[in-house]
């Protein structure tokens, strides 16, 4: 047997017979009593005196029994779908876990999927409850709810959505919940829980059963990837998938016990149900849900979590922070020191790659500037207790990764796709190395086709897409290899580096293959450059659409003296763009990165925008990748203007 095979023996012997059912009922034995999740909201149940709500384990698996109940009464049959619409907040996960536990499969959809889409959705989920929680929520489903008979129940978190409250009464009620105060399918969350320990009396026997026939190999979530073009594909996820992801993950990043974590990426997307659900279901832990990312930065702050995962651009945002905060320091002496400090702290992380060594002096010259300097630096991020710290969705920009590691940070890059259940490849503590994205864990089988496509195999594999056999053809072949779509390269100690998405290697006019996203990122690596969109496919140069960084850019405006119109406000992203200092600060950035590129990749022209790209506007996703083809599109007279070419 080989060492693969061994690896992935191991763990599915760990995993045998496991569903969330019994992962649930064994933390609730074992923590019962300890925090599972806390939010920050408005509602009738008191807070903490911080301002937080929090639900125990045992509380936690109580509300979701209860509600599974109400899911039974409302006619859920094993193997129906409850989709979800609403943020990071405690009542989506009470009623994700009460699908499972009723043999329901819950669906967590993004919040921003357009009325079309949510359409497309509840055709090919055939959802017999939806849990919406705002006006807005309502207004995406105000015609998938009208169209599909099969809905039963209609879950309304938000109290406004009650239609006992009379709007007449309240001018403060959304108008769009008008839509549903006929609707007799219509239950208020507040009246669900209310209803949940009778429901549970009569249901006890019924739930009970529904919860022991989960199998491992049932769907535990379906979850729909964000993509770009056409319509949305269900990514069917088994119980089996989850476990031996959660456990040989859990083993190559060394996690052991329960951790304080932060939930702040939608539960549509694989990497936070992993980390904000699944994980801390098997290991307890705290995990404290925010719904708006623009407050991450203060929650860290306030939290101090142990493990920490951010997207490249919520790393990109810390280093620049930081990078600006420095910047603007008065003192020379005290910016001599952190820059010393800085380069002694990425020194010390490089020599603790694979195939290096930490030599004892250098070790010395860590800890002398760890504790002054490092250390409250990390503190002032909220990052001061972290023990793993990763980052995945998208490859991380080198050099953001290298600055993290000045501050005595080892940010963990980890590969995978919702298709291979989160991550298949991940750096660790004993299997460290900047610039790339680790190895296989445990059981995991990687190699590269002929034109360097990853390819992926093993138990963390999606059984398929939804309704979807077509496109399940496409993706795994018939030896069970996936195909990432992602082009990477493998040194000779098996670490594994990204390149870019194969369908986003440009091709020149001269025939010079060019991935553009190492040169946006080279792009971004300047505090002022927020987003970066480079074309040239079949063009004999390249070229790039610029957004400045609406957070920086205004503390870096303001150090080279740029005064904005209105005293009383800061600069906008408009004013700032369109400022001759500015402009020219951008300029001197593009010329920077060119001098480190060759020649077919530099950037012979570009365009520096006055707005921002934000998930609101589309050209972003919700873990805020670029959108490359809509970018394309909406931009394509910029395009053409940078090209000397009529639109």
């Amino acid at each position: 047997m080989t060492d693969i095979a061994l690896a992935r023996s191991a763990v599915e012997a760990e995993i045998e017979g496991l569903t969330l059912v019994g992962v649930l009922e064994r933390t609730v034995r074992e923590r019962g009593a300890e925090p599972a999740y806390s939010d920050r909201r408005v509602t009738s149940e008191p807070a903490d005196g911080t301002g937080w709500r929090t639900v125990t384990w045992a509380g936690l698996r109580d509300r979701a029994r209860g509600l599974a109940a109400v899911y039974l009464e409302a006619g859920l049959e094993p193997g129906d779908t409850v989709t979800i619409m609403a943020s990071n907040r405690i009542e989506h996960v009470v009623a994700d876990l009460a699908a499972v536990l009723a043999g329901g499969i819950p669906v967590s959809v993004y919040n921003t999927l357009p009325p079309n889409q949510v359409t497309y959705l509840a055709e090919q989920l055939a959802p017999r409850i939806v849990v919406l929680e705002t006006g807005d929520h309502v207004r995406r489903w105000r015609q998938a709810l009208a169209e599909r008979p099969e809905i039963s129940r209609i879950v309304a978190i938000d109290p406004a959505i009650d239609p006992a409250i009379d709007p007449a009464i309240d001018p403060a009620i959304d108008p769009a919940f008008d839509l549903l105060r006929a609707d007799s399918r219509v239950l208020a969350w507040s009246d669900a829980q209310l209803r949940g320990p009778a429901a549970l009396a009569r249901q006890d026997a019924a739930l009970t059963a529904r919860s022991e026939a989960v199998r491992p190999d049932d769907p535990i979530t379906i979850l729909y990837t964000s993509g770009t073009t056409g319509q949305p594909k269900g990514v069917v996820l088994t119980h089996r998938n989850i476990w031996f992801e959660a456990v040989t993950s859990a083993r190559t990043a060394h996690l052991d016990g329960p951790g304080i974590t932060v939930s702040y990426l939608p539960f549509a997307h694989i990497a936070e149900r992993l980390l904000g659900l699944y994980i801390p279901q098997l290991q307890g832990g705290h995990v404290h849900l925010i719904d708006d990312p623009a407050t991450l930065a203060a929650t860290l702050v306030e939290v101090r979590p142990t493990r920490f995962f951010g997207v490249p651009r919520v790393w990109e945002k810390i280093r620049t922070g930081v990078a600006a905060a420095l910047a603007a320091e008065p003192d020379e002496a005290r910016r001599a020191a952190v820059r010393q400090a800085l380069a002694v702290g990425l020194t010390y992380i490089e020599s603790t790659q694979t195939g290096r060594a930490t030599p004892p002096r250098l070790r010395e010259q860590f800890e002398a500037v760890d504790g002054p300097v490092l250390r409250p630096l990390r503190a002032a991020l909220g990052l001061d207790r972290i023990e793993w710290a990763t980052s995945a969705a998208a490859p991380m920009p080198v050099e953001v990764a290298r600055f993290l590691a000045g501050l005595g940070l080892r940010v963990y890059d980890v590969y995978g796709m919702t298709e291979t259940t989160a991550s298949a490849t991940a750096c660790s503590p004993d299997s460290f190395r900047l610039g790339t994205v680790g190895r296989p864990h445990d059981g995991i089988e990687l190699r590269l086709a002929d034109d360097g496509e990853i390819l992926l195999r093993g138990p963390i594999t999606t059984p398929g897409y939804h309704r979807d056999p077509a496109a399940t053809a496409e993706l795994i072949d018939a030896d069970g290899w996936v195909h990432t779509g992602d082009v990477g390269e493998v040194d000779e100690d098996g670490f594994l580096r990204v390149i870019d998405r194969k369908k986003d290697i440009i091709i020149t006019s001269s025939g010079k293959n060019i991935a553009p996203s190492n040169i946006e990122n080279a792009l971004k690596e300047s505090p002022l450059i927020g987003q970066a969109l480079v074309v040239g496919e079949g063009r004999p140069y390249l070229v790039a659409i610029l957004t400045l960084d609406g957070e920086a850019a205004p503390v870096i405006a303001k150090r080279l003296g740029v005064q904005p119109a209105s005293p009383a406000s800061p600069a906008s992203v408009a004013e700032l763009a369109a400022h001759p200092t500015i402009q020219a600060a951008v300029a001197a950035a593009v010329e920077a990165t060119n001098a480190r590129l060759s020649r077919p990749e530099q950037v012979k022209a570009y365009e520096l925008l006055a707005e921002e790209w934000t998930v609101g506007s589309e050209e972003l996703t919700p873990t805020l990748k670029m959108k490359r083809l809509i970018v394309s599109s909406r931009y394509r007279d910029v395009i053409a203007r940078l090209y000397g070419e009529k639109a």
